[in-house]
């Protein structure tokens, strides 16, 4: 199963201390754009209707609706490093993302852009779950944009989104597209015992929406304010009782408590400087998993595609700590 995620690829390095003022302004770009997309996007369920995607170019939020009916989407060109507006009817209309347009004048820019187009419209203007709640049309303080580090970043999606496609196809159960939530910035992708969670009374509806069911969930994220570096992790919700005594792979995996809760972590350092990166990755995706259906008793057996790797290939894969040749055909 040799893909272009393999062997030979060399990931970019990407510190967070090195980027960060353009992460959070990048970050805050999304958002805007993710809550054109929940305003102009049908309901669904675990709130799937509401993340943007990888595309070949950089992050797309696919095709929407505005309230009059006209069919639009909203790209992050990171190639040429544009704001890209297209409509069903043929209209492109195009702003340059650079260092020194701050949210406040990117989010006036996307609004005229598309009331122009007669597709407008309204969202709430201020941040989701970020350390600040400045509103976007007086954010002038996050402006920072540094090209590189945003192709960077771009990159290891691109690479990361292929490796969890191939993950995603080794379950028959319920899974969720691969996509990129903007409440965190991260790239997730979910899958589901097929089972109700039990109630969640004091939670909030977002909260309750995404975890209505049992799942286990898998995603890479910049960093932040908590963890100082690009990290893949997992968790598994709700939180069975001993998941932290079960094992992980590669050993530079871990588990650390993130606020009230317990994450499998893997630095995204670790996984770049691999001799095999998508056999660290898949082994640290698959170990997590293994680690959440014991835990929970899930039935893996039964939960399993035809496309996974048999066991004596994926205990190889856990054994050998992701450090497989290229040979291994998994």
């Amino acid at each position: 199963m040799s893909t272009a995620a393999g062997t030979r690829l060399t990931l970019p390095e990407l510190p967070l201390t090195a980027w960060e003022e353009t992460k959070e302004t990048l970050h805050r770009w999304v958002q805007v754009v993710g809550k054109v997309r929940l305003a102009s996007t049908a309901p669904r369920n675990h709130w799937w209707h509401v993340p943007l995607y990888v595309d070949v170019r950089g992050l797309t939020t696919r095709r929407m609706h505005s309230p009059g009916g006209v069919g639009f989407e909203i790209d992050f060109d990171l190639i040429d490093h544009r704001l890209v507006i297209a409509t069903n009817g043929g209209a492109v209309e195009s702003f340059e993302l650079v260092d020194g347009l701050s949210v406040a004048e990117f989010d006036r820019k996307l609004h005229s852009t598309l009331g122009r187009l007669g597709i407008d419209v309204a969202i709430r203007e201020t941040p989701y779950r970020l350390p600040t709640e400045t509103p976007f049309p007086a954010d002038r303080e996050h402006a920072a944009y540094d090209r590189d580090a945003v192709e960077r970043f771009w990159r290891i999606l691109d690479w990361t989104d292929e490796v969890f496609e191939e993950f995603a196809g080794w379950y028959c159960g319920k899974t969720s597209p691969v996509h990129l939530f903007w409440h965190s910035l991260d790239l997730a992708v979910t899958r589901f015992r097929g089972q109700r969670a039990p109630d969640m009374p004091n939670a909030s509806p977002v909260d309750r929406e995404a975890y209505s069911h049992e799942v286990i969930s898998f995603g890479f994220w910049p960093g932040d304010d908590k963890v100082r570096e690009p990290t893949y992790y997992s968790y598994t919700a709700p939180e069975p009782p001993d998941l932290r005594q079960q094992p992980l792979h590669p050993n530079d995996a871990s588990w650390t408590d993130y606020g009230t809760s317990l994450l499998a972590l893997l630095p995204y350092e670790a996984v770049r400087t691999a001799t095999n990166p998508r056999a660290a990755l898949l082994a640290f995706l698959e170990s997590a998993y293994e680690a959440g259906a014991v835990a929970a008793g899930w039935d893996q057996a039964e939960l399993a595609s035809s496309w996974c790797p048999p066991p004596a290939e994926l205990s190889e894969l856990l054994g050998q700590g992701g450090q497989l040749d290229g040979s291994v055909t998994i």
